[in-house]
């Protein structure tokens, strides 16, 4: 079924919501709200002061191309962020410290299973919940389908540990810089405040991730012939790739990445740290572990600039995606939008309309499931949307975070998810059958998070 999904390019479909949005300011009248600061100095719309502006005007049809490098502009802070951490995780990544640390991990619990899917999903679900690992989690199929394999569990099992554990992990994240910080960027609000109340949530997440993957493992391994994938021959373990041994150094390496993220949170919370001090943070961290791993200053230059290098696409898509903001900006249709979006959720109350504030994110990660890109595409919306309906920023944060992770498990327009299912073999259809069900409850889950975070003021 997979193969037959003809889906277009990520870029394809932000450049066409570029035209949509010039073509909106076209149809939609242009209004504004008043606005003023609010004790933490942030700009916020006041409710009940739209108004129509009848001198204004659209943009010209050329502004649908000058919009995108001035939204490339608008976003060059998270863009070279992008770019730092991107060659800082190369840099460690050519360490083998991550391969061996979790190849260890997952072999040293392989003889029991539920202690193997409990560690494993948490694994990966660190890595997105901190640092927004996603693509470098691929690797890893390989070792999870041999390891499931062994101990009577399908592929399906398998990558459910992975996908899962991180699905869960980007849509309870903690400090994740792609997704967290730059909503909350956006947002106008203090970087990786309301820290406390998502690693909270992040436990009830976690459980019933966890209790998906391992209730469906249990029935495979009582009967084989109730696997999604028993009659797919593509679903079979790959040849073993070779093994990456713990050495000293690479505990030296994986100390020094710990210790990295400690300053981070610690900076983050106590300094104020934002963007450029943890790209100087992430940058000092790929030097420090280049000379502790005896790399030569040529070789740490090269795969810091490789690594940058492989995320020019999602440089690209946070660029088109903000060129988004920046067109219905110029068309002054935003608050139109607004207005129009908090009529229905208005009405609703404030637990309602944060739900409602869930389904929508939900629905628009197919159209762009780069973290950062659709932050920028929505959270311009939805920050005074969440003024006007009643509900802090923070709550549209969550909502935002909610919508974009636990869809990145179903969405075909994800890379991600479509590789690693590529690796494993699993047709997209069976996977849809696996992960339906548990993103239904996810969702429903969230919404309840959510009417938590309203009731608590969070």
């Amino acid at each position: 079924m997979a193969r037959h999904l003809k889906v277009p390019h990520t870029l394809v479909l932000l450049f066409c919501m570029i035209v949509f949005a010039w073509v909106l300011t076209l149809i939609l009248p242009a209004g504004a709200f008043e606005t003023t600061t609010n004790d933490n100095g942030r700009e916020v719309v006041l409710p009940g002061t739209f108004a129509y502006l009848d001198d204004a005007q659209a943009p010209p049809v050329y502004s649908i191309l000058t919009v995108i490098p001035r939204g490339l502009g608008a976003a060059q802070g998270i863009i070279f962020f992008v770019f730092l951490i991107g060659g800082a995780l190369a840099v460690l990544r050519s360490t083998g410290a991550i391969d061996a640390a979790l190849g260890s991990l997952l072999r040293r619990f392989g003889s029991r299973p539920a202690l193997l899917i409990l560690i494993g999903m948490f694994a990966f679900a660190a890595g997105s919940s901190t640092i927004g690992m996603a693509e470098e989690f691929i690797p890893f199929a390989a070792v999870l389908l041999l390891l499931c394999n062994a101990m009577r569990m399908d592929a399906v099992a398998a990558i459910g540990i992975m996908v899962v554990g991180y699905g869960v992990g980007f849509g309870a994240a903690s400090i994740n810089p792609f997704t967290v910080l730059v909503a909350q960027e956006v947002a106008g609000l203090d970087p990786a405040s309301g820290l406390g109340f998502r690693l909270a949530m992040f436990v009830p997440f976690f459980a019933l991730g966890f209790w998906h993957v391992w209730r469906y493992a249990q029935m495979v391994r009582a009967d084989a012939s109730a696997s999604l994938v028993a009659d797919v021959p593509e679903a079979t373990p790959p040849s073993p790739g070779d093994d990456v041994p713990m050495t000293g150094n690479r505990k030296m390496v994986l100390l020094i990445a710990l210790a990295t993220l400690i300053v981070v949170v610690l900076g983050i919370k106590q300094q104020g740290w934002y963007l450029v001090e943890l790209g100087a943070a992430f940058t000092a961290m790929a030097i420090v572990i280049g000379l502790a791993s005896r790399q030569s200053l040529d070789d740490m230059a090269n795969r810091f600039i490789h690594g940058a290098s492989e995320l020019t696409g999602t440089a690209l898509l946070i660029g088109f995606a903000r060129g988004i903001e920046v067109m219905l900006t110029d068309g002054q249709v935003l608050h139109t939008i607004v207005s129009a979006l908090s009529g229905p959720l208005e009405q609703m109350g404030g637990a309602l309309s944060a739900a409602g504030m869930l389904l929508l994110q939900s629905a628009l990660n197919f159209f762009i499931p780069s973290g950062s890109g659709q932050a920028y595409v929505t959270m311009p919306i939805m920050a005074p949307l969440a003024d006007i309906v009643g509900v802090s920023r923070q709550v549209a944060v969550l909502a935002y975070q909610m919508g974009d992770g636990f869809m990145n498990m179903v969405v075909p327009t994800n890379a991600v998810l479509m590789a690693i299912l590529g690796i494993a073999g699993i047709p997209y259809g069976r996977w849809l059958r696996f992960i339906a069900p548990l993103i239904g409850q996810l969702l429903l889950v969230g919404a309840a998070t959510l009417a938590i975070a309203v009731a608590l003021g969070v």
